[in-house]
Parts: C-alpha cells; structure tokens; sequence
C-alpha cells in the first residue's frame, strides 16, 4: 500500500512538471521548437532525496534521506529519446526490529530510459538492474553483505537551458534475498525512492 500511494504522489509531481516547465519558459528560458531542442549526448548529475520501504523476514521498515551522483547517455529519434544511466547513491535509512537494526548503506543502479520529449520537457520510464549492500548490526556486531537485484521507475526532466536540465524520479528497487548467520534467516531490501536532480548535458 505504501508503494502504491508513493506512486500516486510521484505521479501527481510529474503531472505538474510541464506547468513548471511553462513557468520556467516565462520567467528564465525560452523552449526551443522540437525540431531545435535536443536531449542527445552525455551528461552528469547529482541527486537527492528519501528512501523507505522494508525487509522481508524482519519487520523492520527502513527510512532516510539518499543522495548520489549520476551519469548517462542519450539519444533522440524526433521526439522518441532513449538512452543508459547509471548512479551510486548513499543512503542513511534504517531501522530497528527485535533488537536488529537493518539498513542499505549505499546502492547502486543500470538502468536503460525510454522517453517522449515535449521541447525541453521529458516524460520516462526507466528499469534495469540493481545493486548494494545490505546490512544488518546487533548486540553481537555488525554482519554484511553484498546483494543484486532490479529496479523500475518513472520520472520527468525540464531543460533550464543548453547544458541544464532538472529532474523528478521515483524507482522502486529490491535487493534480493541473503541469508544472514545472525537472524538465520533470508531477508531482502525493498526500497522505494523519490528523489529529485540536476543534471549537466555536454
């Protein structure tokens, strides 16, 4: 349920992306034609933003800010734009259930996009796989361990100009099961992520 209703907020910021993007055109950056605006070619990034979701076998539901850094590549077929990205995100979610405390220190994802672009307004979806460390601490110490997955999102990006763009994100991402010698027990990492970014396009 949760997962659900973080889909509808997501939806409802990218439902109010291209009137941003207007204002954005009022105020600083006159949108190109489609014919002129591209979104082809390499970029960079940062992002930030929070992190929730749960562990299985657990009960614990962790929580936190997460932040990273971004890189990609795109192309552009008219108005059709696809490409690869890849991040690292560092995240401070945790929490704590039956005297353990679980947490996803950092993960990362490689992703492929798929995207309608609207001038400088860029509507995507986005999936691919995921990667990390889960990580669970105790009276007895601390027990970690490296784990993969898969990830799926949806997101918006607005041009603010010839190298800047701003975007909105939600991934949900699941590190699959691990067995851990302290629980001994199975437990997997479902996170869900709603973050926002700047990017720089070369």
């Amino acid at each position: 349920m949760k997962t659900i209703a973080w889909l509808g907020l997501a939806g409802a910021a990218l439902a109010a992306t291209p009137a941003l993007a207007a204002d954005l055109g009022r105020s600083y950056y006159a949108p190109a034609p489609y014919s002129a605006f591209s979104w082809a070619g390499p970029y960079v990034g940062a992002n930030l933003g929070y992190q929730f979701g749960s562990v299985t076998n657990s009960g614990a539901d962790p929580g936190g800010f997460a932040g990273g850094v971004t890189v990609g590549y795109n192309w552009q077929s008219g108005q059709f734009v696809y490409g690869v990205e890849g991040d690292i995100d560092w995240s401070s979610a945790d929490d704590t259930s039956g005297g353990n405390t679980f947490s996803t220190p950092w993960y990362g994802t490689v992703r492929g996009r798929l995207g309608y672009g609207m001038s400088n307004v860029l509507l995507y979806g986005t999936g691919g796989f995921a990667f990390g460390e889960g990580k669970l601490q105790n009276f007895f110490g601390t027990e970690d361990h490296s784990a993969f997955g898969w990830t799926l999102g949806v997101g918006g990006e607005v041009g603010l100009g010839q190298h800047w763009s701003a975007k909105a994100e939600y991934l949900f991402i699941k590190l699959d099961d691990e067995r851990y010698t302290f629980t001994g027990a199975d437990h997997a990492f479902e996170n869900n992520l709603l973050r926002f970014g700047l990017n720089y396009h070369f």
